[in-house]
């Protein structure tokens, strides 16, 4: 399996035109590899800008977006038409990796996934990734799927640990992404985030990001648009937990989600 970059750029609601070009800027110059977008951000060009500004070679960038059921639709046509757009949007002749969005609207994983399917074939995409899955719906795609999936992308942090779908992931041998890694800014109250903070002399977001990155297969994509919160996100790659530390942070026994999605039952 090729390994992801450890840490990725999210842009969701990162909508302002100067901030969202400049952020993606600032994160590829200052070290990210991976920039995540999706069709239902409605940023995709703003994106693409960003990319484009950025003194960065194109091959050292690892783009993302998802295909989304309410934009375009997930039917086998609709999915190769909403790809050309996005690469349109985003000033892009190839993917790194699409995404099935959420698994709803018309989404039909005997005709949906022969799309990606067709899409890698075709060369105008690398991998194929699916987000917000159950493990249930993960085995249904992969049983309609020929390419091997490279990535799941779930909102996944310390209050939600997510731990069918990782032993899932580890068990078929692609990425599970974390979105939201810092639960909207939650894990910043955690005593056992606070705690361990004060240890290393890190912030706590630094604490949440390098326990997911810790679990071999994990890689989380905080959004952020100021270059202080860019800047200390991705010095977590440098941060190393300890055994103790781990075991603190799993020890949290709660199971919050602060994305919710009405006509998806399984979350």
């Amino acid at each position: 399996m090729r390994q992801m970059p450890a840490i990725g750029l999210g842009t969701w609601q990162n909508t302002d035109p100067d901030t969202c070009r400049e952020s993606v800027r600032l994160a590829l110059e200052a070290g990210y590899h991976h920039v995540d977008t999706a069709q239902y951000y409605d940023n995709e060009t703003l994106v693409g800008e960003g990319i484009a500004e950025a003194d960065v070679p194109r091959e050292e960038v690892f783009v993302a977006t998802k295909v989304h059921a309410e934009k375009f639709g997930l039917a086998y046509e609709e999915v190769i038409e909403g790809l050309a757009d996005s690469l349109d949007r985003l000033g892009l002749d190839s993917l790194d990796l699409l995404y099935v969005h959420w698994p709803v609207g018309n989404y039909d994983p005997a005709e949906t996934m022969p799309a990606f399917d067709e899409l890698r074939e075709r060369g105008l995409i690398d991998h194929v990734g699916l987000s917000n899955f159950s493990v249930e719906l993960l085995d249904e795609a992969l049983a309609e799927l020929s390419a091997p999936l490279f990535a799941h992308q779930v909102e996944m942090h310390p209050l939600l640990q997510q731990d069918e779908l990782l032993a899932h992931a580890r068990e078929h041998d692609y990425n599970l992404v974390a979105y939201s890694p810092l639960a909207r800014g939650n894990v910043f109250e955690l005593p056992e985030l606070q705690s361990i903070a004060e240890k290393h002399g890190v912030s706590e977001a630094q604490v949440s990001l390098a326990w997911l990155q810790s679990k071999d297969v994990v890689t989380p994509i905080p959004k952020a648009s100021s270059e202080p919160h860019i800047r200390d996100n991705l010095a977590s790659r440098e941060l190393e937990l300890d055994e103790e530390d781990i075991e603190a942070i799993e020890a949290i026994d709660r199971t919050e989600r602060f994305v919710e999605r009405d006509g998806a039952p399984w979350l």
